[in-house]
């Protein structure tokens, strides 16, 4: 996989480095395309249903890595991760938790740029007011026809800019 694998915005891909790389719902699944697609990005965020913590070792040997619990990660190695996280990262202020709907806060009022979670499988790129919202999809086993991807996130222009990238699988 290259850099000309991830779909340019209109000013350009950032370069690797400058990339933030997304990742959920591997479910014990850390697919070989996910790692090469995460190659040489700055830092790498988990949303959740990680499943096996050794994933989360393999991810720290590609770039720092800021992980939060899923609904399946309970047992008690999952104990050490927060439920959600809030991190200022390449001056973006992003919030992670793992289902969306679970919620309460408002993005705006919190000053939070981008609200990332997944949880539901379903990649997705939304913005409301100021916040961008990612769902990265699920990076690991297939969910009915979904597909298996992860996502790509950068800061343009003071703005936070995302896309989603398929894994070849």
């Amino acid at each position: 996989m290259t850099n000309s694998d991830i779909p340019a915005h209109p000013l350009g891909p950032p370069l690797p480095a400058e990339r933030i790389g997304v990742i959920s719902d591997t479910h014990g699944l850390l697919r070989p395309e996910a790692l090469e697609a995460l190659q040489g990005v700055g830092h790498i965020l988990h949303a959740g249903d990680i499943g096996d913590p050794t994933h989360l070792e393999k991810l720290a040997g590609l770039a720092p890595v800021t992980a939060i619990r899923g609904n399946i990660d309970r047992d008690v190695w999952a104990d050490a991760l927060p439920e959600t996280v809030s991190l200022t990262i390449s001056g973006l202020r992003v919030h992670m938790i793992h289902d969306r709907k679970s919620l309460r806060a408002d993005p705006e009022a919190e000053g939070w740029d981008v609200v990332i979670s997944g949880h539901s499988h379903r990649p997705g790129i939304e913005e409301t007011g100021t916040t961008l919202w990612l769902n990265p999809g699920a990076a690991g086993p297939r969910r009915f026809r979904l597909p298996i991807t992860l996502a790509f996130l950068w800061p343009e222009a003071g703005r936070p800019r995302a896309v989603i990238h398929p894994l070849p699988v």
